[in-house]
């Protein structure tokens, strides 16, 4: 069984940047992404990176374009989100994620909370 390890979360005020990191204990993904679930509302996809660095920024890419970057290493075992100019409306519970197939395994998650 595979297992998720985040890092990198924390308290921020409005306009500060973050950078949260992820490292799986397998090399079995072919795509990792980064999900973030806000109190009262259902998870959704920042974004997320296939091997051939492809990205794409989920649903609501128009919400994070141009202030998070993902990016992952060659072995396609770990994987990072920069988020700059952070906006309270980025608090949540950010869960990286791994999938094989169409199937996702999520982290625990790491709370950001940016502060206004």
């Amino acid at each position: 069984q595979v297992q998720l390890v985040e890092s990198g979360g924390g308290l921020v005020q409005a306009g500060g940047s973050l950078r949260l990191s992820c490292t799986a204990s397998r090399n079995i993904f072919n795509a990792m992404g980064w999900y973030r679930q806000a109190p009262g509302k259902q998870r959704e996809l920042v974004g997320s990176i296939v091997g051939g660095g492809l990205t794409n920024y989920g649903d609501r890419g128009d919400a994070v374009k141009g202030r998070f970057t993902i990016s992952r290493n060659k072995a396609m075992n770990t994987v990072h989100l920069q988020m700059n100019s952070l906006k309270p409306d980025d608090t949540a519970v950010y869960y990286c994620a791994g999938r094989v197939g169409s199937a996702w395994t999520f982290g625990q998650g790491t709370q950001v909370t940016v502060s206004s």
